[in-house]
């Protein structure tokens, strides 16, 4: 049903065309392949030239129907995908996708064939959308597209908020920049610095905020030793990551799990991406799983070159496929989730995983990662100053989840012609958006 706005078929509104098959790919951003590549399931590598500029929509053609993407800017779209592109302008681009989006599941029931379903573009325009006047289109693109639009401003402060950790990270523990400013320092004759009474928290001050104001050259040592590791700055060691984490396997089976316990696969984590938004429920699992708490690191160990690696942003259950990683100490989280995060860790575990098909990595082999372990006190510092961004993008995805939540409840109603956006937009400012 569509209230009183009636319906027409999405070919009648929509042009609908067949992606293709770039001819070079890229697993990982590179300096001549900068283009996503945009597949059923959603991004699958990256090309050195677009195919569209971004103004579309892409949904599988085979085994992933039902799923929606909307590219911000340009992308080339593979061969298993479709394209969706307005037919004219009396079609609003934005409210399509809501339209769309409130009926992409029933393609589900045009397969074709049983192995590796399918979906034509014909069988696709035939799906039946809502289909008002084009003011009501873009008013109600409007209020949905606001949504959405908080959605992903939060979702840009996690990246800025996540870049502003690493920086700092790479900063004291991979280049020793504090250490060599004091040898600077002590080269030209100048006195150690001391603690400053004020130090700029992460994000201020100039340039990298904390990472170039200096405030914490105290904690750090005037001169680099040799080591197996390289040069190291003195007082410091080299261990192993076991030495400050540990991996907790806390098995449940599903029949002791709560069914609306949240659940977090490999499908649900981001590549390259420590802010976790989303995850399911527990409710029809059927196997063991491992129990996580809020703030523990997950390391999605099969194929470990997709690079999945998060911060758990509540209480829940994860897959077996994931391993949950925690400090030895409290002291030391940020320290751990640094290195776990990092390219380079990544690329250990993948070098070092066993299986063709499937490789898979293991805690026995991340454990062995040898490490340049600081000083209790210098972790610390460093933990203090990370927990409150870890926070704050955890504070994020919980404001995305509810906004997603109202989005979600609004939009059947109001493509339907069940509530007008007046209404709407009184809900929303009830609740102070």
């Amino acid at each position: 049903m569509a209230g009183e706005w009636g319906e027409v078929q999405l070919s009648e509104v929509a042009v609908i065309a067949s992606g293709k098959r770039p001819l070079v790919v890229s697993k990982n951003p590179t300096p001549t392949c900068q283009v996503p590549v945009i597949g059923g399931g959603g991004p699958s590598g990256f090309t050195d030239k677009a195919l569209y500029d971004g103004r579309i929509l892409i949904t599988g053609r085979v085994g992933t129907l039902g799923k929606l993407f909307a590219p911000s800017g340009p992308c080339w779209p593979s061969d298993n995908a479709l394209v969706i592109q307005p037919r004219s302008s009396q079609t609003d681009a934005v409210f399509l996708r809501y339209a769309l989006q409130l009926v992409i599941s029933k393609a589900v029931g045009m397969n074709r064939g049983a192995a590796n379903p399918l979906i034509t573009q014909v069988d696709l325009g035939r799906l039946a959308i809502a289909n008002p006047p084009l003011p009501e289109q873009r008013a109600i693109a409007h209020i949905l597209g606001t949504l959405d639009d908080k959605i992903e401003l939060n979702r840009r402060m996690s990246e800025t908020l996540e870049a502003t950790a690493r920086a700092l990270f790479e900063s004291w523990f991979v280049r020793f920049d504090p250490v060599r400013r004091n040898m600077a320092r002590k080269g030209r004759g100048q006195p150690s610095p001391a603690a400053s009474r004020h130090p700029l928290p992460l994000g201020e001050g100039r340039g990298e905020g904390v990472v170039e104001s200096h405030a914490f050259d105290h904690l750090f040592p005037d001169r680099l030793v040799d080591s197996e590791l390289g040069e190291i700055p003195e007082g410091w060691r080299v261990g192993r990551l076991g030495d400050v984490a540990e991996n907790l396997r806390r098995g449940v089976q599903p029949d002791c799990i709560a069914p609306n316990t949240p659940y977090i696969a490999l499908e649900h984590m981001p590549r390259r991406s420590i802010a976790l938004f989303d995850w399911g429920t527990a409710e029809g699992i059927e196997s063991n799983k491992f129990e996580f708490k809020k703030g523990e690191i997950l390391f999605g160990k099969l194929r470990p070159y997709f690079h999945k690696v998060g911060v758990a942003p509540v209480d829940g259950v994860c897959s077996t496929d994931i391993v949950v990683i925690v400090p030895r100490q409290h002291v030391w989280t940020a320290f751990v989730l640094g290195h776990v995060s990092s390219l380079e860790f990544v690329d250990y575990t993948n070098a070092g995983s066993s299986g063709t098909k499937m490789p898979r990595t293991s805690w026995a082999d991340m454990a062995r990662y040898e490490i340049v372990l600081p000083p209790e006190s210098v972790a610390e510092t460093f933990n203090t100053l990370v927990q409150p961004l870890i926070e704050q993008i955890i504070s994020g995805i919980r404001e995305s989840r509810t906004l997603a939540a109202l989005r979600d409840a609004l939009l059947p109603k109001l493509i339907r012609g069940g509530i007008r956006v007046r209404d709407a937009e009184r809900f929303l400012k009830e609740r102070g958006l």
